[in-house]
């Protein structure tokens, strides 16, 4: 599993509105977004428009326009938005960029294809356990939520 630069920038987009929306504050233009957590403004049209897409965020046209959540940050899990800007969460690469085509086939037999599943498997309920809400704690509640110890 790799954690792409686009994963990343779609929580990042994510906590910035579950936070805006707890403060009140109304919705916020994607350049103004950009802007405040220093990210590509092409990007965060880019995800914004996926995230939009999958139901979580809503948009407003006009003047004082822009983008906010569209669920409760407690209703939308890290799966939910890594899905929702890549399409998936854990590529199993033997089944995309097959090394072999009669071991790799899905009636091919390959005693490693059960161990990417299974990891696959774990981080998804892993990702699924996390929702935006969770994030907005601190550091070491995060931490706790997720089983590491604040000394790692």
């Amino acid at each position: 599993m790799r954690v792409t630069t686009w994963t990343e920038y779609s929580l990042i987009i994510s906590l910035h509105l579950a936070k805006r929306g707890r403060t009140g504050i109304g919705p916020v233009a994607a350049r103004e977004l950009a802007d405040i957590e220093r990210l590509p403004a092409d990007y965060v049209e880019q995800i914004l428009l996926r995230l939009r897409r999958a139901g979580l965020v809503e948009s407003v046209r006009g003047a004082k326009g822009g983008y906010y959540l569209g669920k409760a940050p407690s209703t939308i899990s890290v799966r939910d938005v890594m899905t929702a800007s890549e399409h998936q969460t854990f590529e199993v690469n033997c089944e995309f960029h097959p090394v072999d085509a009669a071991r790799c086939s899905p009636g091919g037999t390959c005693s490693i294809r059960p161990v990417w599943h299974a990891l696959q498997q774990r981080v998804d309920e892993l990702l699924a356990g996390i929702s935006l809400a969770d994030l907005m704690k601190e550091e070491s509640q995060v931490q706790e939520l997720v089983g590491i110890s604040s000394a790692n």
